[in-house]
């Protein structure tokens, strides 16, 4: 494992920045501050930045199929339209649920979108790992805070995070998208817990530590085999991008910080960047509706 320092790319300062995802079509980084509500695209370089406003709390977005975005706001799926700044419901998901919302998703090579819900609160367990494919599921309950979800290069194994208990688990997932077999893949027994995650073209997981100042990377046994350092403690997310899929793009966020712990982490709620030598794999987009 080798990789560069990271560097800050974008000094946004998100109360909680999550979701980060690169758009090979649109040569940006897109990405989400969930507490501050709003959504972040910037170029690969950090430069030509610009953000919009959601009406609620905003927690991941992806591309669809044919153009377009999609979103996760606190009460379902919306269509995003970046030019006129406008969400359009397109899946009312846990509404009446008031004190849940969601976190983290991920979408897979058929285009469905894995995504999670969780308390707000963080203390009931009423959070639920859902697969959307045109009709909504839920495949599995029972969470604080859901978190990461990611599947292997094979497409055959999916990962998905217990934060609050520290748990990163795998199933197996079937070609019509069942889920079976859930086992521990990895129990996190140093600081932080483990939050967003992005697999690598080895079958390497790579999971941010909220807490723990740094990337983990794991092997497809569970084994830890290296992680990356960072200058601030709560790292939410990563995604690989660019042109070769060897920049790593991350979030991080100064929820939970105090003004003491801000002053010794003034980077904390940035952007940030670095190199590695194996890539990524491909940003998928959604497919819903009248998309492609």
């Amino acid at each position: 494992m080798s990789t560069t320092e990271p560097i800050c790319l974008w000094d946004v300062r998100a109360t909680l920045g999550e979701g980060v995802l690169w758009d090979a079509l649109g040569d940006c980084v897109w990405f989400v501050d969930i507490k501050g509500r709003r959504i972040h695209r910037c170029a690969a370089d950090g430069s030509e930045q610009r953000s919009w406003d959601a009406p609620s709390q905003v927690s991941f977005i992806f591309p669809v199929r044919g153009g377009g975005y999609l979103c996760g706001l606190e009460d379902g799926l919306y269509r995003f339209d970046p030019a006129a700044g406008a969400f359009t419901a397109l899946l009312l998901v846990e509404d009446g649920l008031p004190g849940n919302r969601f976190n983290d998703g991920h979408v897979d090579t058929a285009g469905r979108l894995w995504f999670g819900s969780m308390d707000d609160a963080e203390t009931a367990p009423t959070g639920v790992l859902y697969r959307y494919d045109g009709d909504l599921a839920s495949v599995d309950s029972g969470y604080v805070i859901t978190n990461g979800p990611a599947i292997s290069p094979d497409g055959r194994t999916l990962y998905h995070t217990d934060t609050l208990e520290k748990r990163i688990y795998a199933f197996d997932l079937a070609d019509d998208g069942s889920l079976n077999n859930k086992r521990v893949f990895v129990a996190l027994a140093g600081g932080g817990h483990p939050d967003g995650m992005a697999v690598d073209v080895e079958g390497c997981l790579w999971v941010a530590t909220f807490g723990g100042w740094r990337i983990d990377r794991y092997a497809p046994d569970g084994q830890k085999i290296g992680e990356v350092r960072f200058p601030c403690a709560n790292i939410t997310k990563l995604a690989f991008g660019g042109v070769d899929l060897r920049t790593v793009y991350v979030t991080t966020a100064r929820k939970g910080l105090n003004e003491a712990a801000l002053a010794a982490q003034p980077l904390a709620g940035g952007l940030f960047t670095f190199r590695v030598t194996t890539p990524g794999l491909p940003q998928q987009s959604m497919r819903v509706e009248g998309s492609a």
